[in-house]
């Protein structure tokens, strides 16, 4: 029975629920760590608490109905997300299709969400790691939109800055919103997440 159990799991692997960001307290609440954020508010939806390290990254492990899922937040920094990334599908034998990263992007409107079952990285230095080290970038992804910087600032400077004051106002209902989006795609698939959450979107 123990045996039969073992390979039921196996045969049935976890959605793995990346977020991207940067460890370490100072860079908590950078609008390059949405991805951090988002899977922390998924993980306060569902009871898990991030307790272990696996493949470079602390996670934190849940279930969503009947699925079981793997939230997980990189150590190792941005632009090496992809190491920890390859390693959590490998130890997990999960496939792409079940793979799901959440991150920040400027090309978006603050608190706009954007969901996309492919695509490149389009400049952002988590993802082109990840695409690197998966050898495709057919799998599912959640852009976070954090906004232009304004003025001469540079895009670098703006993403590693702190939410502004009043979008600290606002952000607990954008990550309310992306956990949402998260689990409905655990859920309901990739086309229906995006139908419900890209309806009121525009490119």
């Amino acid at each position: 029975m123990f045996r039969r159990k073992k390979k039921e799991i196996n045969d049935n692997p976890p959605f793995v629920i990346v977020g991207l960001g940067n460890p370490g307290p100072e860079y908590t609440l950078n609008r390059h760590n949405a991805g951090f954020l988002a899977v922390d508010e998924m993980a306060r939806q569902l009871e898990a608490i991030f307790s272990r390290m696996q493949s470079e990254a602390l996670v934190a492990s849940a279930r969503h109905g009947e699925e079981r899922l793997v939230l997980a937040k990189p150590r190792t920094y941005m632009n090496r997300s992809g190491s920890a990334v390859r390693g959590l599908l490998r130890f997990y034998k999960a496939p792409l299709e079940k793979l799901l990263v959440i991150y920040d992007d400027v090309d978006l409107p603050f608190g706009s969400l954007r969901l996309r079952a492919e695509g490149g990285s389009a400049g952002q230095k988590g993802m082109k790691s990840i695409i690197e080290n998966l050898g495709g970038q057919d799998f599912a992804r959640l852009r976070v939109g954090v906004g232009r910087p304004k003025g001469r600032m540079r895009t670098p400077d703006h993403v590693l800055q702190d939410f502004s004051r009043q979008e600290r106002e606002e952000l607990p209902f954008v990550l309310q919103r992306a956990a949402e989006a998260g689990l409905s795609f655990v859920s309901d698939g990739i086309v229906s997440a995006m139908n419900k959450y890209n309806a009121h979107e525009s490119d």
